[in-house]
């Protein structure tokens, strides 16, 4: 039986879970999130799809997808084989594949080094600047030190408000990358904005260098928020650079 906490969660919020995760690895990314009423779902009927992602375990599964879309009248998908790894310290309550998470899960809150004071920066209020790669458990740790009483400013939040119309880098984005990177209704369409950047260095940086330091002053002005409020306290998750 599978142990993974994620699989009794309502299927809103792994489908949620999922979007962001998809939107963190690569924002350019057109991807569709279904629900699964059957074991098959559209691989079995959708005759655009290509290939099926598969493990050592699943590939029959894969096997049988590609039985029934013969059976419809559909051509066979190609079966990528992904290998998964093994935790050697898993419990007996956890999956032994590290995809399950119990392994970074268990990392949280792991010190890489003792905390140095700087005397330049102010005892107080302490600020907590979470980062990592994907998956590696910013938001798990976030709701943590919230839950201590931290005040958590959402730096992907401010991401998302620096584009919006009125936002401090939509005016310069909007020069830097031309109109047709707008919606129909003003918005700044982040796919086809990413898709103008991502794979080019040049224009990627031309981007993070409007962006970046107007993000960092929103995030700077939420501190001063969270102090003037008596917080002791402030995290910040930060994606890391190749979100």
């Amino acid at each position: 039986d599978k142990v993974l906490p994620e699989l009794i969660e309502p299927y809103e919020l792994r489908a949620a879970k999922l979007r962001e995760f998809l939107e963190d690895v690569k924002p350019s990314l057109c991807y569709d999130i279904v629900p699964l009423a059957d074991p098959f779902g559209p691989s079995v009927t959708d005759p655009d799809l290509q290939c099926l992602v598969v493990s050592e375990e699943t590939h029959r599964g894969g096997e049988a997808v590609n039985k029934k879309r013969l059976e419809n009248g559909l051509p066979e998908l190609a079966l990528y084989e992904i290998q998964l790894m093994k935790d050697p310290e898993h419990s007996q309550n956890e999956e032994e594949k590290i995809s399950s998470s119990s392994l970074r899960q268990r990392l949280l809150g792991t010190l890489l080094q003792p905390p140095r004071r700087d005397p330049a920066l102010p005892l107080r209020p302490y600020v907590i600047g979470l980062t990592g790669g994907t998956g590696s458990g910013k938001t798990s740790m976030a709701k943590l030190l919230g839950q201590l009483g931290a005040f958590v400013i959402d730096a992907d939040g401010l991401g998302h408000a620096v584009y919006a119309p009125g936002g401090p880098a939509y005016e310069p984005v909007v020069a830097a990358f031309g109109a047709e990177i707008l919606n129909k209704d003003g918005t700044i369409n982040r796919k086809v904005l990413g898709a103008k950047v991502f794979g080019n260095q040049e224009q990627l940086k031309r981007l993070t260098d409007i962006v970046w330091p107007k993000i960092a002053q929103m995030v700077k002005e939420k501190v001063r928020e969270a102090d003037a409020q008596g917080n002791k306290g402030v995290s910040v998750p930060v994606k890391s650079q190749e979100g």
